[in-house]
């Protein structure tokens, strides 16, 4: 099943932002575009946080919780942003009162849509 919500970006291209089978998520790599104003913001921690927001957005729609998530995938075209990143994103699960956090792929590429600095994809499962 198609999963679409107002509360995260559209999509720009054919593809969906997640799709649902079953008792799995797969959520389409996520850009920090806010779904209002189609702004994107110029540092990567602020960056980090929309593609956080995006992503949760996209859980709730599909009922599934953060809770759900078991892999993500994050690009970036900045490496040596990481540890702002991993601020961000380990704050992210801890106020989700998660401990123990998803398995993990971290990949520096040359360039990502809108030149925007982070995208992350993620699967998350129901057990």
């Amino acid at each position: 099943m198609k999963i679409y919500t107002k509360n995260a970006p559209k999509v720009f291209g054919p593809y969906s932002q997640a799709i649902k089978i079953n008792n799995l998520l797969m959520i389409s790599g996520q850009i920090p575009v806010d779904c209002k104003t189609e702004n994107i913001p110029n540092n990567i921690t602020s960056q980090t946080s929309l593609v956080l927001k995006n992503i949760k957005a996209i859980i709730k729609k599909s009922n599934f919780s953060i809770k759900n998530i078991i892999k993500t995938t994050i690009f970036t075209t900045c490496l040596d942003k990481i540890n702002d990143i991993n601020r961000i994103y380990e704050n992210f699960f801890i106020q989700e009162n998660i401990l123990i956090f998803p398995a993990r792929t971290c990949i520096e590429v040359s360039k990502l849509p809108k030149n925007v600095q982070i995208e992350i994809e993620v699967i998350a499962l129901k057990k």
